[in-house]
């Protein structure tokens, strides 16, 4: 986990990427010259999955099956718009960030000082909050493949994921984990969609002539898949891995695009399972619609599969949190490889702690949390676009591209939408 440090002035020269530590997840394969060259697929695959599995989160299981029941085969249609707005959005902070060598904070201090650091309190505060979300998904989770209790399963879920990152080669594991995870969560919600056999025809006529378009999926997709820590936690693995530079142009857009469209898969194939569930006509338990739809389609087996899917779904969730939480909290140059990994290994206790101690986070944090990442969005993303638009010095005198950067700022303007959506059920609670 470590990042170019953090500069005071303007014009600072692009920081030169660092060797390989091996001893934290900012220490992939791959730093410099010919061993850059040979690992730059691997650390472009474990950067991909990290912001897939990032995304494929409880949430994200729990939002694509609410929206499947209520919108039917027309939810299609939002899946489809979601990723759109999602790759317009990450292609331009993958690439702001790789071409730059600097973190998105870093760039924040310096569009404006302080900025950075208001970015970082707000990524903080609710990459805390729903890694308790996060950790409670991975209890449920082995409970409903092992049967066992949730806070037990919690808890050692919690072990596992500090373990990957005490490991002496903390990167490549954490690289290796998400990509495993990540294919088995989509190969076993692939064999749930067949088995409930779903209508894959009028899911693709919905997709070019919707019966209903829903707004409020679209734009609650988007931040789902991009909210928070989420946009940012690929592009600072490729850094920490030392993929950074002009010379990166075509790896980083390959990169962004990508784990978008890993992510759009698993959203697909899920939406499919539990589409098929419910065009047959079978009524889903409303405490666990997620739970109930893989029972009905595929049995006991069904429910099995159910508990591996949402607890690799949790456990690089909270991975994901953990590493980017604290990525946006330290310096390559001035936080040591030790320090770093203490701050991961005690980013996940206390969430797990909380977990043990209150169960899963409360309605009210998390949606002040919501609030957090609504309203990150936005800053987060205008912040880049400025860097791209007007600092063209953070970026090594790199043309950026003029089509990017109009469709950069187009979706720019629906996370404002979200961030007001954010806020609002936040006005409701004082209310």
């Amino acid at each position: 986990m470590s990042g170019p440090e953090s500069r005071t002035g303007p014009t600072d020269p692009a920081p030169e990427p660092s060797p390989d530590r091996g001893s934290t997840p900012g220490a992939a394969p791959g730093a410099t010259g010919g061993r850059l060259a040979s690992s730059t697929r691997s650390t472009l695959l474990g950067a991909m999955f990290l912001m897939a599995t990032s995304a494929i989160g409880p949430g994200f299981i729990t939002q694509t099956t609410t929206f499947t029941v209520q919108l039917g085969a027309a939810f299609a249609f939002a899946i489809v718009v979601s990723i759109l707005v999602d790759i317009a959005l990450q292609l331009n902070v993958w690439r702001v960030i790789g071409v730059s060598g600097r973190r998105a904070q870093e760039l924040g201090n310096l569009v404006a000082p302080g900025l950075g650091w208001v970015m970082a309190a707000f990524l903080l505060v609710g990459g805390l909050v729903f890694n308790i979300g996060n950790v409670s998904g991975a209890g449920l989770g082995t409970d409903a493949m092992l049967g066992l209790d949730p806070k037990i399963g919690g808890a050692l879920s919690a072990l596992i994921a500090i373990g990957v990152f005490l490991s002496k080669k903390a990167g490549v594991a954490v690289d290796r984990i998400v990509v495993v995870l990540g294919l088995v969560m989509i190969v076993l919600t692939t064999y749930v969609a067949i088995t409930s056999g779903p209508p894959v025809g009028q899911a693709l006529r919905n997709v070019v002539l919707p019966e209903q378009v829903d707004v409020l999926a679209i734009t609650t997709l988007v931040g789902g898949t991009i909210g928070g820590y989420i946009v940012y936690a690929g592009a600072h693995r490729l850094l920490d891995s030392g993929v950074s530079g002009p010379g990166h142009v075509r790896d980083i857009t390959r990169g962004s695009v990508t784990g978008i469209l890993i992510t759009a898969v698993m959203r697909v194939v899920l939406f499919l399972a539990i589409l098929g569930v419910v065009s047959g006509g079978a009524a889903l338990d409303p405490d666990n619609q997620a739970a109930s739809a893989f029972g009905q389609a595929a049995g006991e087996v069904g429910m099995r599969v159910f508990g591996i899917v949402l607890w690799a779904a949790a456990i690089t969730s909270v991975i994901g949190a953990s590493y980017t939480s604290v990525s946006f909290v330290t310096s390559r140059t001035r936080t040591s490889d030790r320090t770093r990994t203490l701050l991961v290994v005690g980013f996940i206790a206390v969430t797990t702690l909380a977990y043990l101690l209150i169960g899963t986070a409360p309605t009210t944090l998390l949606v002040f949390a919501g609030a957090f990442n609504g309203l990150l969005l936005p800053i987060g993303i205008a912040v880049l676009l400025w860097v791209a638009t007007r600092r063209s010095d953070l970026l090594g005198g790199y043309r950026y591209p003029r089509w990017l950067l109009v469709v950069g700022w187009v979706a720019w303007l629906l996370t404002l939408y979200l961030a007001v959506n954010s806020v609002r059920p936040v006005i409701d609670l004082f209310a």
